[in-house]
């Protein structure tokens, strides 16, 4: 299990043991931990350690997986592992895994071997934040030195906050788009940067050493080539949900957020998303949009926070900043203001497929319905959907809420929500967000409200 120094072209051969602790970073290149380890050591331990609260099988879970993460990611996570372990033993070493609670594994190795130095990636994700603490605290105690580099991103996220006044220089499309690709196609290197459970192929530095991406396709020539890659920070990220995504009046509805989830929403478009989703744990930045514009302010006003973590569970690409800045940023809560522009779910898939190849392909059951149907199938009449073999309401649902209505509902709902807040300069309180609940419900229920035509969004049966 020990990595001899020679392998990792040290210079200095005196000194005893490291131990790496991988995280995110499962590579040997580019890899700034398992580089300083080296230095000054006769041997170093590889270790990843299996966290149950990650991985501990959950029967109880939507889909097959953990009780975090589905069972696509965890299916990743497996092979990466297995390439890392591959990488070192051409080194002469092998991959040591361990389970178990990360920080008690760690301080109980730390306990038992001779090691002088541990080192890790830095993390953001404030569940590591607190293993990093408890660990780098005992490692004080025991006269252990501690290297904990900021690798996972080409900048330290706390920094750049600090040099914006406590703004997190969040970029909303952090996932590439290949120019001329179909709605479904876009960049791989969102996987291969990703983290939870921990996982990184590439490294941030290595998008530098790329010549040009603008050459290659994946930047437009007037983007900024680095900034998709740049991520946020858990504090700021905590200060701003807390700032004004709890003072919305969001629905409860378990209803309309299994349909969302189980790609039962009667919508072709946000249903063939969330399909791909399920299957390939993965899905273009602007289907990304769609599905979430669509949860929440769009359509079903459900909480930003169901999504967010559907999302966490089954993106195999996910991080926890870029998703839960995402989400805030799609259901505007924070960030973004402009909560009357709304992506359509069926104009806005039609504009870049017409045809509907990307419905026919992940809802098979839509195949045969001409392509003047495809995107609002329960418009097309009953001889059409017979010829199609796709009965509306028996082989495939009816629309769970009539967008014109449900999007006007959701405007009218964000529009008193972000007054409140404004008249009181963000200083709402429970109650007074219970009051605002209970005013637009009775709006909805006496008629009294700005628009006499708004029609009251409902489940369609």
């Amino acid at each position: 299990m020990k990595l001899p120094l020679s392998l990792l072209n040290s210079t200095m051969p005196s000194g005893s043991g490291s131990l790496v602790w991988f995280r995110k970073g499962l590579r040997i290149h580019d890899n700034p931990a398992l580089e300083y380890a080296s230095r000054g050591s006769n041997y170093v331990y590889p270790l990843f350690v299996i966290d149950p609260h990650y991985m501990e099988p959950d029967p109880n879970a939507f889909s097959p997986g953990s009780t975090r993460a589905g069972i696509n990611r965890i299916h990743f996570l497996l092979e990466s592992l297995h390439d890392l372990d591959l990488n070192l033993k051409k080194l002469g070493s092998r991959l040591l895994v361990l389970k178990g609670e990360p920080s008690q594994v760690l301080i109980h190795c730390l306990k038992e071997w001779d090691v002088k130095k541990l080192c890790f990636e830095y993390d953001t994700d404030p569940y590591y934040q607190a293993l990093d603490n408890r660990v780098k605290n005992y490692a004080s105690t025991a006269g252990i030195e501690v290297f904990s580099p900021v690798s996972h991103t080409l900048f330290n996220p706390a920094d750049i906050i600090e040099k914006n006044g406590g703004r997190p220089p969040l970029n909303y499309q952090s996932f590439l788009k290949l120019a001329g690709e179909p709605p479904w196609a876009s960049s791989p290197l969102s996987v291969d940067l990703s983290s939870i459970p921990p996982v990184g192929d590439v490294g941030s530095c290595e998008i530098l050493q790329v010549p040009t991406l603008k050459e290659l396709g994946y930047v437009e020539k007037d983007q900024d080539e680095f900034t998709p890659f740049r991520g946020g920070e858990s504090e700021a990220l905590r200060r701003l949900r807390e700032s004004l995504s709890d003072k919305i009046p969001w629905n409860v509805d378990d209803k309309l957020l299994a349909a969302w989830r189980e790609a039962r929403t009667g919508y072709p478009w946000i249903d063939a998303i969330m399909v791909q989703l399920r299957k390939w744990g993965w899905m273009h930045h602007l289907a990304r949009h769609c599905v979430a514009c669509f949860l929440t302010r769009g359509d079903l006003f459900v909480h930003w926070e169901k999504g967010r973590d559907v999302f966490e569970r089954l993106l195999i690409d996910s991080d926890w900043a870029i998703n839960n800045g995402n989400w805030l940023w799609l259901s505007c809560s924070s960030f973004f203001y402009q909560y009357n522009r709304i992506y359509s779910p069926t104009s806005f898939g039609r504009k870049y497929d017409p045809n509907g190849n990307y419905i026919r392909h992940f809802l098979p059951v839509l195949k045969d319905m001409p392509k003047e149907y495809i995107y609002e199938p329960w418009t097309a009449p009953l001889s059409v959907q017979t010829k199609a073999k796709c009965i509306i309401g028996r082989d495939y649902p009816k629309p769970v809420v009539s967008h014109d209505s449900a999007s006007k509902e959701c405007r009218r709902k964000m529009r008193e929500a972000y007054a409140l807040n404004q008249k009181l300069k963000g200083l709402v309180s429970e109650e007074d967000l219970k009051k605002l609940g209970s005013k637009l419900d009775e709006d909805e229920d006496e008629g009294q409200e700005p628009n006499p035509r708004r029609k009251r969004q409902k489940l369609i049966n």
